[in-house]
């Protein structure tokens, strides 16, 4: 009996050593658990993309929706370094144009986008026969700007979708889409020119690489 009493003492003297260890490890566990949900995209922006769009940056393809890791510095990476990236588009008719935008409909944040759509790129007159080697022959309407989503803003998508262009139908932009690039009516944009449907859309979701 005695040695069971002194036993019971010993344990509970080392629990009380080992709480605030515990503790801590409970809270840092549980943080990393809190981060891990928070960058798990939802379906509903995974069903965004289709039609077999390819992005490609020197440190990154995207071939697929996805959130852009943070480890690899690749979230300061695609904001302050690289510049604009390939487009491959495998399904590309070789005899038709097509018409490229890149917009951010959370600009400046996804829970107040009064900004949207923030216009990071267009581009038209695009070459099927160029998209089908990953390469960009047309003419620039909205130079590429990257994502720079604003510290403390959350996560912002970046969309790419590409449109068949009707022969023979010039596309532009107006003077007063020229003057800005946010508040994009990108609806309006699409039906002046019959756009239609994009024939294939990407997403990728990044944050701020300071938060």
């Amino acid at each position: 009996m005695q040695f069971n009493i002194m036993s019971a003492v010993r344990l509970h003297e080392h629990l009380a050593v080992l709480a605030p260890f515990l503790v801590l490890c409970a809270c840092v566990f549980g943080f990393y658990r809190v981060e891990a949900a928070s960058d798990t995209m939802s379906s509903l922006d995974s069903s965004f993309c289709h039609g077999g769009l390819e992005v490609i940056y020197p440190g990154l393809d995207i071939d697929k929706c996805l959130i852009i890791p943070k480890d690899r510095k690749l979230r300061e990476m695609i904001s302050t370094v690289w510049k604009a990236p390939q487009i491959y588009f495998s399904a590309a008719h070789k005899k038709k144009m097509y018409v490229l935008v890149m917009v951010d409909p959370d600009a400046p944040s996804r829970t107040k986008p009064t900004s949207a759509h923030w216009r990071h790129w267009l581009v038209v007159d695009l070459k099927g026969s160029a998209l089908k080697k990953g390469q960009m022959q047309g003419e620039t309407l909205t130079d590429y700007h990257p994502p720079t989503p604003p510290q403390k803003s959350g996560f912002h998508r970046y969309q790419f979708m590409l449109f068949e262009q009707l022969p023979d139908t010039p596309v532009s932009l107006t003077k007063r889409e020229k003057s800005a690039r946010g508040k994009w009516d990108l609806e309006a944009f699409i039906e002046r020119f019959n756009l239609g449907a994009p024939v294939a859309t990407l997403q990728f979701l990044t944050q701020n690489y300071k938060d």
